[in-house]
C-alpha cells in the first residue's frame, strides 16, 4: 500500500519548510539575475539506501543528505517525518493494518477503537479481532494475500459494543501492502522484532515501534529516480479500510419503503380493475390467473375478461398495456371498461378493436396496447377473433395437438389509421384454448419463438381443468414470484359431455319458408320441442309466445332465408331467429291506435334478456332467453 502520494494531503500532514542552516543566505536579486538561486532541499525517503527509518544520519555523512553536492539532499537534523500514526490517526474512517500469513495486528487507528474497542497489537487477527470473523473479512484478507488484488464488501451491519441496541453500517476495503513500499518495510521490521506491544495512550493506541523506528514513517516526497512499486511485488500485509455508510443505508431504506408502498398501491389498483369473479358461461369452463412481477419489476398493464354476450355466445379478452406503474394500470382499467361497453353492442371482433384503437389514442397518444378479442359461438362450435398486435391464441385439441391461431389481424391499439380484420378457428368438444400475455413466454436474451415453442409443448401435455392448467403453465414456464414481468393467463375449455349432461344441452332448428302458415308451424314446432325436453308448462307457453312474436316480426320486416333455432343449456332456454336483412329492430313505445310495434316490447317483457346482432353473412339475428329453475350440471 503506497501512501506516499496522498499522505501529505491528509489532515495533520501539512508540509513544513525546513529551517535554514547556519551560514545559508536567502536568495537575493543578484542570485536571481545570475541564475544561482538556492534550490529547496528534498525530504528523505525512509528505508532508502543510506537512510535510517528513524531519521538518523549514517556515519560519514551530513545529517541532511547524501553528499555536499546533492541538490536533492535530505533535510537537516530536526526535520519532521510523518508516521502512519500521524496520518491515519486523523482519518475519520476505520483503519487497521495486519501483516504475515496469520494477519498479525500491526496498527489500528483511533476511529477503529471507537467502533470495535481496543485491540492488542501483534496478536493474530483471528484472536485479537473477532469482528473480522463476524463480518466475513478474514477470508477476503486471505484472498488479498494470495492474489494481491483488493476486495470489497458493502454495507455490513456493525453493532456498537458500547450500545448494543445501536448499530451502524460500514463498507470495507481490504487492500494489499506490497514489498518495497515504506509501510511494507516497517511491517517486515516489525515482524522481525518480536511483535512488541506498545502501551495504550489516552489518544488511542500508539504505533508499534521497532529498533529502527516508528511503524510506517512516511516520506512527503519521493526520491528522484525511484519508480512505483510494481503490482507483481510480494504482498506482505493487508490494510483494512472502512467508511461509514449509515446515512446512505437509511436513505436507501426509505427509498425502498417508498417504492414498496408505490408498488403495493399499483398492484392493488390493478387487481381492483381486473374481474373479481369471472363470468361462467353455460358451455365453457373458464379460469384465469394474474401474477405481478417481482419486487424489482414495477406493475404492468396486463388484463383479461370474460363477457357473456347473450344467445349462448361468450367473449374472451386479454390485453397488455405497454409500460409500468400506476399509469399503465389506469389505462388498462379504461380499456377494459370500454371493451365491456363495446361488447354489449354485440359487434364483430374487428369492429370492437377498431373502436378501442380510437379510444386508446384519446386516452394517451403516447401509450400503445395489445389486445385479442375472441367470441365463441356454440351454435357453430367456432371462435371468431381479432388481434391487435397480441400473441396468438393457442388451442389444444382432444388428441393433444396444439394449433396457433396466428393470423395477423392488425397492429397494436393506439397506432391509428389501420383497419383490423377478423378470423375464425374451429373449437370442438374437448378442446382447450389459452390466451396469455408476453410475460409468460418472453425472456431476456432469447427469441420469443423459443418461449412460444415451450408453451406449445407444455400445453400439449396432459389435459386438465382450466384452473389446474393455469397453474401448470406458470410452473412449466418458470414464472415465480420474483419474475421480471407480470403475467396474465386465461384458459377456457369446451368439456366433453356424458349422457346426463348431454340431455341438458339440446338444439333444434327449423327453416322458415315465408308462407302464410309459417308462424303457426313455428309455434307448433316450438311446443313439441319444449315438451320433449320436459320443460314446465309455464316455460313452454312463454317460449311459444316469444317464437310467435319473433317469427312474425321476421316475416314482416326480414328477407329470406329465415331460420328458427331453439337451444337449451343447463341454465337457460334460448330462442333465436335469423334472416338476411341487416336492419336491427329496436324496442319502441307503440301508440294506443297502432296495430304494430308491440312484438319486441312483448318479448322484452316476458324474457330475462333479449338482443340483436349482425351476422357474418350480412343478415341479422334476434334472440331472447329464459332462465331455467335448475342448477348447473357442468
Amino acid at each position: 500500500m503506497n501512501l506516499t502520494r496522498w499522505s501529505a494531503r491528509l489532515p495533520g500532514a501539512q508540509r513544513r519548510t525546513a529551517p535554514q542552516q547556519a551560514g545559508e543566505r536567502s536568495p537575493g536579486p543578484a542570485d536571481a539575475a545570475s541564475g544561482t538561486a538556492a534550490v529547496p532541499t528534498a525530504r528523505p525517503v525512509p528505508g532508502g539506501a543510506g537512510d535510517d527509518l528513524g531519521g538518523h544520519a549514517q556515519d560519514g555523512q551530513a545529517p541532511g543528505g547524501h553528499g555536499a553536492d546533492s541538490r536533492d539532499s535530505d533535510p537537516p537534523a530536526g526535520g519532521h517525518e510523518l508516521s502512519v500514526h500521524d496520518v491515519l490517526a486523523h482519518i475519520p474512517a476505520v483503519v487497521a493494518v495486519t501483516y504475515g500469513p496469520d494477519h498479525h495486528l500491526g496498527y489500528v487507528n483511533h476511529a477503529y477503537t471507537e467502533v470495535f474497542g481496543r485491540r492488542t497489537p501483534g496478536a493474530p487477527a483471528r484472536d485479537a479481532m473477532p469482528e473480522l470473523t463476524e463480518l466475513g473479512l478474514l477470508p477476503l484478507m486471505d484472498q488479498v494475500l494470495r492474489g494481491g488484488r483488493p476486495r470489497t464488501v458493502k454495507a455490513r451491519r456493525v453493532v456498537l459494543p458500547t450500545a448494543p441496541d445501536r448499530h451502524r453500517y460500514y463498507s470495507f476495503v481490504c487492500a494489499p501492502v506490497r514489498a518495497g513500499e515504506p509501510l511494507a518495510a516497517q511491517l517486515a521490521a516489525l515482524a522481525g522484532d518480536g511483535h512488541r506491544h506498545p502501551a495504550d495512550t489516552p489518544d488511542g493506541p500508539e504505533p508499534l515501534h521497532t529498533q529502527r523506528g516508528a511503524l510506517g514513517v512516511l516520506p512527503t516526497r519521493r526520491r528522484p529516480g525511484t519508480a512505483d512499486v510494481p503490482q507483481t511485488a510480494e504482498v506482505t500485509g493487508v490494510l483494512v479500510f472502512a467508511a461509514e455508510v449509515t446515512d446512505q443505508m437509511q436513505v436507501a431504506e426509505r427509498l425502498r419503503e417508498s417504492e414498496r408502498r408505490h408498488r403495493e398501491a399499483a398492484v392493488t389498483l390493478q387487481r381492483s380493475l381486473l374481474p373479481q369473479k369471472l363470468e361462467q358461461p353455460d358451455d365453457l369452463r373458464v379460469a384465469a390467473t394474474y401474477q405481478p412481477g417481482g419486487a424489482d419489476a414495477a406493475v404492468g398493464g396486463d388484463w383479461y375478461d370474460v363477457i357473456t354476450l347473450g344467445g349462448g355466445r361468450t367473449a374472451l379478452v386479454i390485453g397488455d398495456v405497454m409500460g409500468r406503474g400506476m399509469r399503465a394500470a389506469a389505462v388498462m382499467g379504461q380499456l377494459r371498461t370500454a371493451v365491456r361497453a363495446y361488447a354489449r353492442l354485440d359487434l364483430p371482433p374487428h369492429e370492437v378493436l377498431q373502436l378501442l384503437d380510437g379510444l386508446a389514442m384519446e386516452i394517451d397518444a403516447t401509450q400503445i396496447a395489445t389486445c385479442l378479442y375472441a367470441v365463441f359461438d356454440p351454435n357453430d362450435n367456432c371462435i371468431t377473433y381479432s388481434s391487435a398486435g397480441h400473441l396468438p391464441l393457442m388451442i389444444r385439441e382432444p388428441d393433444g395437438t396444439v394449433t396457433r391461431a396466428d393470423t395477423q389481424c392488425g397492429p397494436p391499439l393506439g397506432t391509428g389509421g389501420w383497419l383490423h380484420t377478423s378470423a375464425s378457428v374451429p373449437f370442438n368438444l374437448g378442446a382447450t384454448g389459452v390466451l396469455y400475455t408476453d410475460g409468460l413466454v418472453e425472456r431476456r436474451g432469447e427469441d420469443i419463438d423459443v418461449g412460444l415453442d415451450l408453451l406449445d409443448r407444455a400445453l400439449g401435455g396432459p389435459a386438465g381443468p382450466p384452473d389446474i392448467l393455469c397453474s401448470r403453465l406458470l410452473r412449466t414456464m418458470g414464472v415465480t414470484p420474483e419474475h421480471d414481468d407480470d403475467v396474465a393467463v386465461l384458459a377456457f375449455q369446451l368439456p366433453q359431455r356424458d349422457e346426463h349432461t348431454a340431455d341438458l344441452f339440446r338444439v333444434a332448428s327449423l327453416d322458415l319458408l315465408g308462407a302464410p302458415q309459417t308462424a303457426a308451424r313455428a309455434r307448433a314446432f316450438t311446443g313439441g320441442v319444449l315438451s320433449s325436453w320436459r320443460l314446465s308448462d309455464e316455460l313452454r307457453d312463454l317460449g311459444v309466445l316469444a317464437v310467435s312474436e319473433l317469427v312474425s316480426n321476421s316475416l314482416t320486416h326480414g328477407i329470406p332465408p329465415m331460420r328458427l333455432r331453439i337451444r337449451r343449456t343447463d341454465r337457460r332456454l334460448i330462442v333465436e331467429v335469423t334472416d338476411a336483412d341487416d336492419h336491427l329492430p329496436r324496442r319502441r313505445r307503440a301508440a294506443a291506435a297502432d296495430e304494430s310495434g308491440r312484438g319486441i316490447a312483448i318479448v322484452a317483457t316476458i324474457a330475462s334478456a333479449w338482443g340483436t346482432r349482425r351476422t357474418p353473412d350480412g343478415g341479422k339475428a334476434v334472440w331472447c332467453e329464459f332462465l331455467l329453475p335448475t342448477r348447473r350440471a357442468l
